[in-house]
């Protein structure tokens, strides 16, 4: 089996989120994939199989310890491999189908990349599991509930930035992860900033987190009235995001979410 590593939403290598990305003819069981992911021991593993259908294949994601619904920067990096590495033939879109329905990525002439995802459903959280707060260790201005995550927004990005939580007291919070988002700061040309923690999905901070701005785009879009919003992930490695919010009578809403990928490896794997 091919295999490829990729660094999805940054302009160079050893920066944004690294994710493996191998081409599949057909299924292989769910614990041999599981397997791969584990040993891959990146944030996720994408596989794909094409499908009947033109331009159109389905994909799956994996942690290094579960199976998960949506990932953004994976699926980001399948698009970058299939354009570029795998598939020349493709125009300037492929389709995937997945366990969040049909999603699309795009290539523009820049070399970016733009994924299109169904726009999260998000709550304000009257209540929650005590050890949410309690394990990032500062009480934010407001708690939101999306689909998987839980959305906690603070005042800035220096407190963003400062953030230290406690992960095995996180572990314990039932969502598939937690974001924490604040305005950027107002000379930095970017309208918000976030982080992501998912000791629950088996990494305790992703780097850059597509999938996290189906939540983050519908809260900040409202907020500083604009539906084109660009955003910086403040992990370690980093990475930038440009955002669109469509709302063009739709149901669900989709979000925009757009990249750049860097190709890192490729390789064979031998079982």
């Amino acid at each position: 089996m091919r295999i490829y590593q990729l660094d999805a939403f940054t302009d160079q290598l050893f920066a944004g989120n690294p994710a493996a990305v191998i081409p599949l003819t057909n299924w292989l069981p769910d614990e041999r994939l599981q397997q791969i992911a584990a040993e891959n021991n990146l944030a996720e593993t994408a596989f794909y199989v094409k499908t009947d259908q033109k331009d159109t294949y389905h994909i799956r994601w994996f942690t290094p310890t579960i199976e998960v619904d949506l990932c953004g920067h994976a699926t980001l990096a399948t698009g970058y491999v299939l354009f570029f590495l795998e598939n020349t033939e493709l125009g300037d879109q492929v389709f995937f189908t997945s366990r969040s329905g049909l999603l699309k990525v795009c290539r523009s002439q820049d070399g970016w990349l733009t994924l299109d995802f169904p726009a999260d459903i998000v709550h304000k959280a009257n209540l929650q599991p005590p050890a949410l707060i309690s394990s990032v260790k500062e009480r934010p201005l407001e708690i939101y509930k999306g689909k998987t995550d839980y959305m906690l927004v603070y005042k800035s990005q220096d407190q963003i930035e400062a953030l230290e939580p406690d992960f095995r007291e996180m572990n314990t919070v039932p969502a598939r992860g937690v974001i924490v988002t604040a305005p950027a700061n107002p000379d930095s040309g970017i309208d918000f900033v976030a982080r992501f923690f998912g000791p629950q999905a088996g990494i305790d901070e992703d780097p850059v987190t597509g999938s996290a701005y189906t939540t983050l785009m519908p809260y900040w879009a409202e907020r500083l009235g604009k539906t084109e919003l660009s955003a910086r992930q403040l992990s370690k490695r980093g990475g930038y995001i440009r955002c669109k919010l469509n709302d063009d009578g739709t149901n669900p809403i989709r979000v925009d979410i757009s990249g750049q990928v860097q190709l890192y490896m490729t390789g064979e794997i031998h079982h």
